[in-house]
């Protein structure tokens, strides 16, 4: 009896666990990291997660086919480190920002540079419209957010609830509708795209009449919810069709309200899961990642790093669009974290059995029969009656998942993944063509390239690559001497720029630099050299 109860309890425990791992849509162990060479700062996926975009500290922008993570194209874009990044619609274009001021567009196939736009202070946070290509959202820092047109290089300065307080973030809604802004005072103010006027604000207090600053602002890709990240390190997460029913000065509750009562963690980074719900924060202290589930807003899951690592990117678009994989960065190392896949093989195929020991086949009478007699012909019932239907194998059915609500086609010309040539190491002289004629000479470079409609050669022999234009975008009343947070150092609680190269002495500081190396003495290198010589 004992013995049937204790059988019945793991039958029973086991299917929950089964039920449950069905259901579970979040990352559970890490998967792997992405070495870009040089150090990761910021990553983000494209709207279908084949391909991941990773900005670096020496301005490089790394694609890897996620897929087959490997490397499928490295463009050199910025001189100074990749401070944000984010993909157009279609995939087709890349819009970058470095700490140097500069905001680029790139076209993703030929890695050209479409623009370039230079700002007189620091860019926090870019983000492209999500329906309009031509729209890109800038947030600079100690500004109030700007509405770039990439056309006609015109751009549009947001307003602001307080001009004082130019500490503001902003990000696009799900569709593009509406811009939301926040700045350090707590205010949210909601605006119209097209014609930015105000349609509804609210203000985040910590339960009494006491404002927070607001760090971050993020919105799921499916469904009308939103999160706040702020600086009282709590996460709250709203329904944007409330935000609107309220209209101006409204009073909408959160949803949820996330955080760590236990060690009042504060969060570098939050953002949705693809299908909006769960919600992940990475930790400003150390390398961790927090995942709770957003309808019941229960902690269902902790991600830890590798000890003593800060967690340096979980942005917008770092949970994958449709898979539960989250990619994020420390120490310069792009980190990947997804589930434990079993392999299952009977679900190819339903007469498939595993076996846990082996087992003795038992062979049936008549299994090696050319033909079974004694088998009677079942009547075509069910799927065996639909194998004679004819079956269409021309058309594609859309992906839902790559679909949104309001779309019921995909878009064809959709750049999901990037053709990648093979290096041949040593390539042959014209393989495929005829031998080259030695009589024949080759007419002199002067004669070639004579006429008025003669392209230019690069040093590599290739036509010259068409210079971008760049455009200088003037903000009134932006103090252009700020320094990007990348760049800061701590010191005597401003933000200082990093000199390059090495420090300059001076009287009166020979504490600080206690190595001096001794000046050069040509006479007494060269007597040193004749003495080596000589033996």
């Amino acid at each position: 009896m004992n013995e049937l109860c204790l059988l019945f309890l793991i039958t029973f425990f086991s299917r929950i666990s089964l039920i449950e791992s069905f259901g579970q849509n979040y990352p559970e162990e890490a998967d792997g990291t992405l070495d870009c060479i040089s150090m990761a700062l910021t990553c983000t996926f494209n709207r279908w997660g084949t391909l991941l975009a990773v900005g670096c500290n020496d301005g490089r922008i790394v694609i890897w086919d996620f897929l087959t993570r490997g490397i499928a194209k490295i463009i050199s874009a910025h001189i100074h480190p990749v401070c944000s990044l984010c993909w157009s619609r279609d995939g087709h274009k890349l819009v970058s920002a470095s700490t140097d001021n500069i905001v680029s567009q790139w076209d993703v196939l030929s890695g050209d540079c479409d623009q370039r736009f230079r700002f007189p202070s620091p860019i926090l946070k870019l983000q492209c419209h999500p329906r309009d290509m031509d729209k890109v959202l800038v947030c600079p820092m100690k500004s109030a957010p700007v509405l770039l047109t990439l056309s006609d290089s015109k751009h549009v300065v947001l307003p602001v609830d307080d001009d004082s307080d130019l500490n503001v973030v902003a990000a696009f809604d799900r569709r593009g509708e509406f811009i939301y802004t926040g700045n350090a005072k707590g205010k949210i103010l909601v605006l119209n795209t097209n014609t930015q006027e105000l349609v509804a604000s609210f203000r985040v207090t910590t339960g009494t009449s006491n404002t927070t600053a607001i760090k971050s602002i993020e919105f799921a890709r499916k469904g009308s919810c939103f999160l706040i990240n702020t600086a009282d390190r709590i996460i709250r997460v709203y329904d944007g069709r409330e935000i609107l029913t309220c209209g101006r000065d409204g009073e909408p509750e959160p949803m949820q309200k996330l955080q760590d009562l236990v060690n009042r963690t504060p969060w570098k980074r939050c953002c949705f899961s693809g299908d909006g719900e769960y919600i992940v924060a990475g930790s400003a202290r150390q390398h961790a990642l927090y995942i709770w589930e957003k309808s019941i807003g229960n902690l269902v899951k902790i991600l830890h790093g590798t000890r003593g690592e800060l967690l340096l990117g979980c942005g917008c678009k770092n949970w994958h669009p449709v898979r539960p994989i989250i990619a994020s960065i420390s120490s310069g190392v792009v980190s990947i974290w997804a589930q434990n896949q079993v392999e299952n093989w009977s679900a190819f195929a339903p007469d498939f059995k595993e076996l846990d020991e082996n087992v003795e086949y038992e062979e049936r009478e008549s299994e090696f029969d050319i033909e079974d007699e004694d088998k009677s012909e079942p009547e075509q019932t069910g799927a065996d009656a639909a194998e004679d239907e004819e079956v269409d194998v021309t058309t594609v059915d859309p992906i839902v998942a790559f679909c949104s609500s309001d779309e019921e086609l995909e878009d064809y010309k959709a750049l999901l993944y990037l053709p990648i040539a093979p290096e041949v190491e040593d390539p042959e002289e014209n393989p495929f063509g005829p031998p080259p004629d030695a009589s024949v000479q080759p007419a002199a470079p002067e004669e070639a390239l004579a006429g008025s409609d003669k392209k230019k050669l690069s040093s590599e022999g290739g036509p010259t690559k068409k210079k971008a234009r760049t455009t200088t975008i003037e903000l009134q009343g932006v103090p252009s001497d700020e320094v990007h947070p990348l760049l800061g150092v701590k010191g005597d609680g401003k933000s200082k720029k990093k000199t390059a190269g090495r420090p300059k002495g001076s009287k009166g500081k020979d504490k600080d630099f206690p190595f001096r190396p001794k000046p050069y003495s040509g006479e007494r290198f060269f007597k040193n050299l004749h003495e080596v010589t000589r033996k």
